[in-house]
C-alpha cells in the first residue's frame, strides 16, 4: 500500500480481500463508497447508563458490562428511543495495517436527523478516531436526540475513511488548488481550512431552514421519502438576514457557499472556532471526491448545516462563519465518484432535510 493520502475505494477492496476489513456477514460492495466504508449495525443494541470511551487497556465489552442497563434484540427491527444512549455491536471488524489509520463519521441522513452517532473501539480514547495496528471489533454509540428511531441489522449509520500518513492541505496549498480549480462560487475564506457561512438571505423567498418540533413520532430509518415534514419539523423564516436559535433546539440550515471536491481530494468538515458563540455546528462530515464537481455531474452543492444551540439564546447573522472544511489529498481517484453511477442523495443539494422526507 504505497502512497500518502485518503484510501480510495480500489484500495478499500484491496484491504477487504487482504483480511485487513472483515465482516460477518461479508461485506457487500455497496458498501463501498468513494472514499469510504458504510458501518451496518449488529443484531443487539445495549441501553447504557452514560456515553463512554473504552480507554487503555480496557474492552468495550468490559465497559458495557459496567453500564448496561437492558439490551434490545435488533432482528425484527426495534426503536431507539429520544434521549437516551445505545451501544450496538457493528458487523465489520479491523485489523488495521501499519501505517494506516482510520477516522468515522457519521453518515449525512444520520446527522440530519439529530442521531449522534459515534464509533468507539478496545482501548479506545477518543470517539471516531482509531490508530493504525488496532485489531479488533468496532461499535457504534447511539444517541437519538430529536427524534426516536427505529433500526434493523444492516443499517448503515456511519462510515470510515481510512488514511496513509498526512495529507491534510495547508492554507498555501489549498489557496493554490482554489486557483487552479474554483473551490467555492464566491471569495474563498481560508484559514485553517476553506471556511463556511450561513444562508439566511436566499435569493428566492424567506425560507432559510427548519427547527425539529420537540414531541414526534417515530421515523423508521429504512422509509425514504415517506414522511410529511410538517410532521417532524418546523419551518424557519426570515426577511431580516438573522434568527435567534433557542437553546437546545436542534436546526437544520445551509451553507452560502457552494462548494466542491475534486476527483483526487477528499474533504472534512471541522467546527471553526468554539468561541464564535452559544451554538454548535455538527455535520456528517465526510465530503467524497466528486461532491458538487462538474465530472460527477454537480456545479458545486452546498453544504447543510446541522446546529444545536447551547445554554443562551444567540443571535446568528447572515454569512457568519460557522465551519471550516479541511482538504486531504487522495492516494489515488476512485474509481467511482460521489454523484456519478451511484446513490448519491445530495449531490447538487441546497436547504435540504434528509432522504426520510418528502420532498
Amino acid at each position: 500500500m504505497a502512497g500518502i493520502g485518503v484510501l480510495a475505494d480500489g484500495a478499500i477492496r484491496a484491504m477487504i480481500g487482504a483480511g485487513q476489513i472483515t465482516a460477518d456477514p461479508a461485506v457487500t460492495d455497496a458498501q463501498v463508497q468513494p472514499a469510504s466504508l458504510d458501518l451496518r449495525l449488529g443484531t443487539v443494541a445495549y441501553r447504557v447508563r452514560a456515553s463512554f470511551l473504552a480507554g487503555h487497556d480496557r474492552t468495550v465489552s468490559e465497559r458495557i458490562a459496567e453500564f448496561e442497563m437492558h439490551r434490545v434484540d435488533l432482528s425484527a427491527g426495534a426503536v431507539l428511543e429520544k434521549g437516551c444512549v445505545y451501544v450496538v455491536p457493528l458487523m465489520e471488524r479491523l485489523a488495521l495495517p501499519k501505517g494506516v489509520t482510520a477516522v468515522a463519521n457519521a453518515k449525512s441522513s444520520t446527522g440530519r436527523l439529530d442521531l449522534l452517532t459515534r464509533t468507539i473501539t478496545d482501548g479506545g480514547v477518543e470517539f471516531d478516531r482509531i490508530g493504525e495496528g488496532y485489531d479488533g471489533p468496532l461499535y457504534a454509540e447511539i444517541c437519538p436526540r430529536s427524534f426516536s428511531v427505529l433500526v434493523r441489522p444492516g443499517m448503515r449509520l456511519n462510515q470510515i475513511r481510512f488514511r496513509q500518513g498526512q495529507a491534510i492541505l495547508s492554507d498555501t496549498e489549498l489557496a493554490a488548488l482554489h486557483a487552479r480549480e474554483p473551490l467555492v462560487d464566491g471569495e474563498a475564506l481560508i484559514s485553517e481550512g476553506l471556511g463556511f457561512s450561513v444562508d439566511l438571505s436566499p435569493w428566492d423567498g424567506d425560507l432559510v431552514g427548519y427547527r425539529a418540533k420537540p414531541h414526534t413520532g417515530v421515523i423508521d430509518l429504512d422509509r425514504i421519502g415517506q414522511y410529511a415534514p410538517a410532521d417532524f419539523w418546523e419551518e424557519v423564516h426570515t426577511r431580516e438576514g438573522r434568527i435567534i436559535l433557542d437553546p437546545g433546539a436542534f436546526y437544520i440550515l445551509v451553507s452560502r457557499e457552494a462548494v466542491t471536491i475534486p476527483p483526487d481530494h477528499a474533504a472534512e468538515m471541522a467546527p471553526y472556532l468554539a468561541m464564535v458563540g452559544e451554538f454548535r455546528v455538527h455535520y456528517a462530515g465526510f465530503f467524497d471526491p466528486g461532491f458538487g464537481h462538474g465530472a460527477a455531474g454537480g456545479r458545486g452543492s452546498r453544504g447543510v448545516l446541522e446546529v444545536r444551540c447551547h445554554e443562551a439564546p444567540f443571535v446568528l447573522e447572515h454569512g457568519q462563519v460557522v465551519g471550516r472544511l479541511v482538504y486531504e489529498r487522495m492516494q489515488a481517484p476512485p474509481e467511482r465518484l460521489y454523484g456519478a453511477g451511484i446513490a448519491s442523495n445530495y449531490q447538487g443539494q441546497g436547504l435540504k432535510l434528509s432522504k426520510h422526507f418528502r420532498m
